[in-house]
């Protein structure tokens, strides 16, 4: 599903924290989202520990509406529950 979804992008920058949090992340993050950037975290670990970093960094706040997808199935319910259409020219 990534090959299908992670085309023709252009990759601005990048970055990465290690189990630490770096100094100043939350901050950082703030003025990126204040200017408009969209903000995306991948990562290998478990969710909740993705989702502990996450509001640590403050990358997510306690109104946010959290979504779990793990496989095409989950992705597939959240559009419908989000009333989004599938682009049938990205996702078959």
């Amino acid at each position: 599903m990534y090959s299908n979804l992670e085309q023709d992008l252009t990759l601005i920058g990048a970055t990465a924290v290690e189990d630490k949090l770096q100094d100043e992340v939350p901050e950082t993050i703030h003025d990126l989202q204040m200017a408009g950037i969209k903000i995306w975290m991948l990562t290998g670990d478990k969710f909740e520990t993705a989702e502990n970093i996450s509001f640590s960094c403050k990358l997510i706040k306690e109104d946010f509406e959290i979504y779990k997808i793990q496989d095409f199935e989950d992705v597939e319910r959240v559009c419908s529950e989000q009333g989004i259409a599938r682009n049938q020219k990205h996702i078959s």
